[in-house]
């Protein structure tokens, strides 16, 4: 029997399950990410050591929702850019248009298998284009906070 220590992240499953029902529903998927030195973003974008990253089907080419990284390419400011996030930096995904979605904990000292808790995003909606958004801020309690 595996023990609870040795059990894959759900994380990566359920990124993708939400990442699925956005496309399915006509919605943009955004994922917020909080960044550190594993993390492959364009530093000008990071605001507050997070960045907030649309991951549609429109904005990216090449996407792979992995069960370790995100990776894509998409053009920032008109340049095109290789990104690489790990999935255990990954703050949250919803979809932008309504802010449903799930948060995860995501902490400096946090290990890749760390568990996760759902909360409602529906407050936190970017009304923004296609451009990067501003990232949320940190609480205690993951959250979004909507960005006018």
């Amino acid at each position: 029997m595996i023990s609870a220590a040795e059990l894959p992240s759900t994380r990566p499953y359920l990124i993708r399950a939400l990442y699925e029902w956005c496309s399915e529903n006509g919605f943009t998927p955004y994922v917020a990410v909080k960044v550190d030195n594993s993390v492959q973003v364009p530093r000008e974008y990071v605001q507050g050591g997070e960045i907030v990253l649309n991951v549609s089907m429109d904005a990216t080419s090449s996407l792979k929702l992995g069960n370790e990284f995100i990776e894509f390419k998409a053009r920032f400011g008109g340049k095109p850019r290789d990104i690489m996030v790990p999935i255990h930096r990954v703050m949250a995904i919803y979809a932008r248009e309504n802010g449903q979605g799930m948060a995860f904990p995501v902490s400096d000292d946090e290990s890749p298998a760390a568990g996760l808790s759902a909360v409602d995003v529906s407050e936190s909606a970017s009304d923004q284009g296609d451009e990067p958004t501003p990232p949320p801020t940190t609480s205690a309690r993951p959250a979004l906070k909507r960005i006018k």
